[in-house]
This record gives structure tokens, sequence and C-alpha cells, in this order.
């Protein structure tokens, strides 16, 4: 599709999809001045078709999503699985929670604002890693190993992953889903959107708090395009096959994953 201006950008949506109007981003190269979602029934195969309106004409592309992304099985599978993770895993919430206060000054939870599902952005909850000077920084500069800003308790919690258990509360909000593509900071979207190919397509379904990228290496810091080309493949690759027993497969590999990378600091 030719870079070009439109006045509207129609994204074709199944029942269920969260209401908010899909924005313009989600095609890197369309620009559209509003932007509304379409709802479809049960006869159509939900697709990420995103089409620009101009002249009562509708040009578009079309990629492959999974019908399961906008499915009750979904959603109730995240409710279901992160409100018995909160419960199962309340005494160490509190005791990372109280370790976090004790040890450094400045607020339990970490909370920053990342792309979400349609390119909407909310507030993503974690156990602050870093000191408070670090957590204020306008600018959002990507974690790396042995960096000084993580205190001593952010490196443990950040190895072993405890740093993202807030976002469960996430999850049950319906902010994100327990699998799906990894939300980057909002500065980050709008950096790699406009050097990544298909990094928007990433917004068609809910973040995750693990994510098939995560399991097949692509977990990180991403210094160069490249890493991120890699991540966002593996995101598309998800968006086109999810399914109930995949997001388990990819949740019991987030565990090993916990215990057995070294790619988390």
């Amino acid at each position: 599709m030719k870079e070009t201006s439109w006045d509207t950008l129609i994204a074709k949506a199944p029942f269920g999809l969260d209401r908010r109007a899909r924005r313009s981003e989600a095609q890197p190269n369309v620009h559209a001045a509003s932007s509304r979602p379409v709802p479809f029934g049960r006869a159509g195969t939900p697709r990420g078709d995103y089409r620009g309106e101009r002249r009562g004409e509708l040009v578009g592309s079309t990629e492959p999503v999974s019908p399961y992304l906008y499915s009750r099985r979904k959603r109730v599978f995240d409710i279901v699985v992160a409100s018995l993770a909160l419960m199962a895993l309340a005494p160490i919430l509190v005791m990372v929670a109280s370790l976090v206060r004790a040890t450094s000054r400045g607020p339990v939870l970490f909370r920053q604002p990342r792309g979400g599902q349609g390119g909407a952005p909310f507030r993503v909850c974690k156990f602050r890693s870093m000191s408070i000077d670090a957590s204020a920084q306008g600018d959002v500069v990507q974690a790396t190993r042995g960096d000084p800003r993580i205190t001593p308790v952010g490196q443990f919690i950040r190895r072993t992953s405890i740093d993202e258990l807030p976002q469960l509360l996430n999850v049950i909000k319906g902010e994100m889903s327990l699998v799906g593509p990894r939300p980057h900071a909002v500065a980050h979207d709008r950096f790699f959107g406009e050097r990544v190919p298909g990094y928007h397509r990433r917004f068609v379904a809910r973040p995750g708090v693990s994510g098939l990228a995560q399991v097949r290496g692509a977990r990180g810091e991403t210094p160069r395009i490249e890493d991120m080309q890699r991540r966002v493949e593996l995101d598309l690759e998800y968006i086109r096959h999810a399914s109930l027993s995949m997001d388990v497969k990819i949740l019991i590999a987030t565990g090993r994953e916990i215990f057995f990378s070294s790619s988390a600091y």
C-alpha cells in the first residue's frame, strides 16, 4: 500500500473486541484522521483487516489473526489462572513488596505507560527494581546487563521475573493477557514502529505477561533493530496461530525460562 492520508481508518474486528478505536498506527504507512472498529458476526472469520477509506473506495491489506485471541475461552482462562496465581503467590508478593520498601527509597510498584491493544496506552504494573531517580527519568532507557540503576533486590526479582508478577492485576483488569506480545514503552513503540516492518500489527492482540518471543530466546534488551525484528516475527507467528493449548505450552515454557535462562537481568 502506498503511503497516503485517509479520512477514516476502519478496523474490521469480531464482536467482543475492545471498543477502543483502532489508532492510525495500526499500519505504520497509513495516516488516518479518525478511526473506528467495525464488528462482524460469527459467520465471518476474524482477520487483522485494516482498511483506509478514501473517496468511497476501500483499499487495504489483510493479515491473518487467530479467532482465539478474541474468544471467551481466552478471557476466562486469563481471569481464572491469574486469580489463582495471585492467591497462591500472595505470600511471595507480600515478602517482595516488603523487601523493595525496606531496601530502597520510593514506591513498591513501578507504573509506566505501555502500548496496549489497538495501540491504546495503559499503565503496566511491576515491582520497582531500579532506584527512584532512575524510575523518574523522563527518557525511557532500556535496562542493560549490569545496569547501575538496578537495586540489589531488583537484580534478584528481575532475574527471576518476580518483578513482572503484579501484571497479573493488569490481566484481571483486561488490559493484558497471560500470553501475548510483550508491551513496550510508548516511546519505544514510536521508535520501532518507524523501523521494523509489521511492528504495529502486534497491537491486534492484548499484550501478554509472557509470549512466544520470550520463550524462543527473544527476551531481554534489543540493542539492534534485528533483535526487535526477530521478536516481532515471533509475536506475529503467535497472533496467527494462537490457541488455548499454545498458551498453556508457553506458560509452562515460561516457568522453565525463569529458572534456566541467562537472558534475564
